[in-house]
């Protein structure tokens, strides 16, 4: 029953393919037209496989015995530099990444599947990885050539991993209070080059035995430089310089943490560091959010991996252990001789497990759509077609990193309860996911930044107009004489005029938007949800008990929870506004 996670790809397929039908989409952007339906699936068998066979057998291992640090030198726990070095070698980290730079060119939804499934499988092993196509992102779009020209393929591939380096000891979320400095050199091998010195925290994969190779990109500021995040920059700091040398990056101890043990978070001291600058001085932030937005997606997807792979546990175990009888009419599992019924069979772990899965699929099918987003803004030949996929990602990708991470702490908490007791030990291995979950609802920008920028960034800077569109562009898919599509456009549409509401509302009180903001992103969440639902129960197919239970459970377990929110962003509006809302 402890058995490791194993990837489904008949359930992902059938709302990548028959839900979003994205072999059509791609099929409109020119770089994309050679993914059909027959490559796509090609590619996911062998995804599944490798991450069932390969990469999920070895997650216990590494919560149990973890990574060791030594005198500066971490090693990651057994078996995990041979799954890495098989990793990029087999190309999985290039399927995304442009020919051009030894990439696989394929579309980016296809990396965010195989990324959801590496999490449900190792989230710890899977941490190393995860920060890859953003470093490609950041480096392909700011890098200079001779930067690109010694470090892209090396990035695109995977031969090489690299990690992001933003947080010191003194400065959580609030990147402007960064201190590490950068003087700049004369000559050196690269245009740019600096010396860095300072220290980082929390740098998930600092050091490791994974690659031979380690890039940094950290984020550190020129002397004179403005304070604040305005007078920061970014800067490229190998482990190992180009002519084999150990940089000036050591790592002075990783954290003792909650979970996550099969990944390495490290303290690093840069000392006189060699570093290139990347993009523009003082524009470091520009550059590293293209890192942090990808990584975001991928944060949303991690969620929803590790939801599943508690639910997947918590499934197996209620189809096996018997436990008192269920209520009701006699469970058609009881056997003669049977003196108590299957946990399945009571109404309690059903709604559990009901719940959850309705929120795995909405989830899924919103990323995917997201993914699909991500492939049109960067390959559609039409411009508004570009401007509009753009749209969707920046008004999405919090809601999905917040309410998906959010679920798979407190859903596999849930899970963990159908166990009971045994919930708790550390045998059945779900106590594991309760633990590494956690940390998702923290790192990328905590949940709570996600619904300031939410709100306060994207929707009230132009009085929720381009929200407005999004939420209007969702209804052309749904048919107001199907009773669940037409109270999801009334949903749609209380949303759109809340939005207007608090929107003019918040011009006149300056806290208004932070006080509702976690309740805002929960509310978006949950209306969107609701349009996957409706997108899945009209697809041909969906009349099957696999897709009716859970969406059943949507709409009389999790949907009801949006008046609560709606109600509570309602109590913190002036009467006025309450009167125009009602």
């Amino acid at each position: 029953m402890s058995s490791s996670y194993q990837p489904r790809p008949a359930d992902n397929g059938f709302l990548l393919f028959n839900v979003l039908q994205a072999p059509a989409q791609l099929a409109a952007l020119s770089d994309l037209t050679e993914a059909d339906q027959g490559l796509m699936e090609q590619v996911l068998d062998e995804a599944g496989k490798f991450v069932g066979e390969v990469v999920a057998p070895l997650s216990r291992t590494g919560d149990e015995i973890g990574c060791r640090w030594n005198a500066g030198s971490v090693t990651t726990p057994p078996g995990f530099r041979d799954a890495y070095q098989a990793f990029w070698q087999a190309g999985w980290p290039a399927l995304s990444c442009a020919e051009e730079d030894g990439g696989q060119g394929l579309p980016w939804v296809l990396e965010g599947v195989l990324y959801e499934w590496l999490s449900a499988a190792n989230h710890g092993w899977t941490m190393a990885p995860g920060l890859l196509h953003g470093a490609y992102e950041c480096l392909k779009h700011h890098g200079h050539a001779e930067l690109k020209a010694a470090y892209l393929s090396k990035i695109a591939s995977g031969e090489w991993l690299a990690t992001m380096c933003l947080t010191e000891a003194h400065a959580g979320s609030d990147l402007g209070m960064v201190r590490t400095q950068a003087i700049a050199q004369a000559g050196g091998q690269f245009p740019g080059e600096h010396r860095i010195s300072g220290s980082k925290i929390f740098i998930s994969g600092g050091e490791h035995d994974l690659s031979d190779n380690i890039v940094h990109l950290v984020l550190a500021r020129l002397p004179g430089a403005a304070p604040g995040p305005k007078g920061l920059s970014l800067f490229l700091a190998p482990k190992f310089l180009p002519d084999g040398t150990r940089n000036g990056a050591h790592c002075e101890r990783i954290e003792e943490k909650m979970g996550l043990h099969g990944s390495p978070t490290c303290v690093m001291r840069f000392e006189d560091a060699t570093g290139w600058l990347v993009g523009q001085p003082g524009a470091g932030l520009n550059a590293m959010f293209i890192m942090m937005n990808a990584a975001r997606v991928h944060v949303a997807l991690q969620g929803i991996g590790l939801l599943d792979a508690a639910w997947q546990k918590a499934d197996a175990y209620a189809h096996e252990r018997r436990q008192m009888r269920a209520p009701g009419p006699r469970p058609a599992s009881r056997g003669e001789g049977d003196s108590a019924d299957l946990l399945v069979e009571h109404p309690a772990m059903r709604r559990i497990l009901d719940v959850q899965r309705a929120w795995i699929d909405a989830g899924r099918l919103l990323a995917y759509r997201t993914g699909l987003a991500l492939d049109q803004a960067r390959h559609h030949p039409e411009a508004t077609e570009r401007e509009q996929a753009q749209r969707w990602c920046s008004l999405v990708t919090p809601v999905l990193k917040a309410a998906w991470t959010h679920q798979a702490f407190y859903g596999a908490s849930e899970c963990l309860q159908v166990f009971g007791g045994h919930g708790y030990v550390r045998e059945w291995g779900i106590e594991q996911i309760v633990r590494d979950s956690r940390v998702s609802m923290i790192y990328e920008g905590t949940n709570e930044i996600q619904a300031v920028d939410l709100l306060l960034r994207k929707v009230l800077p132009d009085g929720g107009a381009a929200l407005g569109q999004v939420l209007l562009s969702l209804r052309g898919s749904l048919d107001a004489s199907r009773d669940f599509d037409a109270e999801v456009l009334r949903r749609l549409a209380e949303l759109r005029y809340l939005t207007t509401t608090l929107a003019a509302a918040c011009g006149s009180d300056a806290v208004l938007a932070s006080q509702v903001a976690d309740d805002y992103l929960r509310a978006v969440a949950l209306v969107l949800m609701g349009w996957a639902w409706a997108q899945i129960a009209q697809t041909p197919g969906a009349d099957q008990a696999r897709w009716q239970t859970p969406f059943k459970a949507f709409r009389e377990r999790v949907l009801p929870e949006l008046d609560l929110r709606l109600k509570l962003i309602k109590l913190q509006l002036p009467q006025a506004s309450v009167a125009h809302t009602a």
